[in-house]
């Protein structure tokens, strides 16, 4: 790949990269939040150095040797690179024009879920709002760790998109969880009960109770919903947490 091009190259993906991280927030689909400085400093990094490789290249230089021209005429440039090369461009230029999709049920259904954490401290009495937001992991926790089954009969509104079941028959409300970006995504699941499977992928806010089956309080209780209403949302800001929905701005 000629110099130019590497240039071009280099000064393309640092503005995507500031054009993502500073005027959208798309850079969320890929990474968390608490990622946006460094992806700011490194799309900042790439266009000085696209620029400054230009200034290089525009200034005037030394005439070259004799012997230099002499091999170029009687030898082979071997400045170039495999054509497949070209195909560092498209990242680069989606960061401006296209977006990639986000993550959703395909990458759901073949992640690894998410351990849920045991719950050393004990469990604060449920707030008396009803129905009671909760995110996947509380319910999850509730369902299966709370032994004073506070969470029975309760009314609780879970927000996630929707995950076909692996055996074609019903499906999982979900949320994709990074860690620290895509390459590590895990998953937390709710069995939903009650409704046809809305399409793939539709964000949701589910109310219901949660669906008796196995001994509540412990790992044989189900993480499940019967549900009373489904209405859809749009996808939140904070999708890729199991967080309270944020609403987009």
């Amino acid at each position: 790949m000629k110099r130019p091009v590497q240039t071009l190259l280099l000064t393309l993906t640092g503005i995507g990269l500031l054009h993502t991280a500073l005027f959208t927030d798309t850079y969320l689909r890929y990474v968390k939040p608490g990622l946006r400085p460094p992806l700011i400093v490194s799309g900042a990094v790439l266009l000085l150095l696209g620029l400054a490789a230009a200034a290089v290249r525009g200034a005037p230089g030394p005439t070259a040797p004799d012997d230099h021209e002499h091999g170029h005429e009687h030898g082979h440039d071997h400045s170039g690179a495999p054509r497949i090369a070209w195909l560092l461009f498209l990242p680069a230029i989606s960061l401006l024009f296209y977006a990639p999709p986000a993550l959703g049920a395909y990458t759901a259904a073949r992640s690894n879920a998410k351990p849920v954490a045991v719950q050393k401290k004990g469990f604060a009495p449920l707030p008396a709002t009803s129905p009671l937001p909760l995110t996947l992991t509380e319910f999850t926790k509730r369902v299966q760790q709370d032994r004073s089954g506070a969470i029975k009969n309760r009314t609780v509104q879970l927000t996630g998109f929707v995950t076909p079941a692996e055996d074609g028959d019903g499906w999982y409300l979900t949320r994709i969880i990074f860690t620290c970006c895509a390459a590590d995504s895990q998953t937390v699941k709710i069995r939903v009960y009650g409704t046809e499977a809305p399409p793939a992928n539709t964000w949701l806010a589910v109310t219901g109770t949660w669906h008796p089956r196995g001994a509540l309080g412990t790992r044989s209780a189900q993480a499940a919903l019967d549900t009373k209403d489904t209405h859809p949302i749009a996808q939140p800001v904070n999708a890729y947490t199991d967080d309270l929905p944020l609403t987009p701005s």
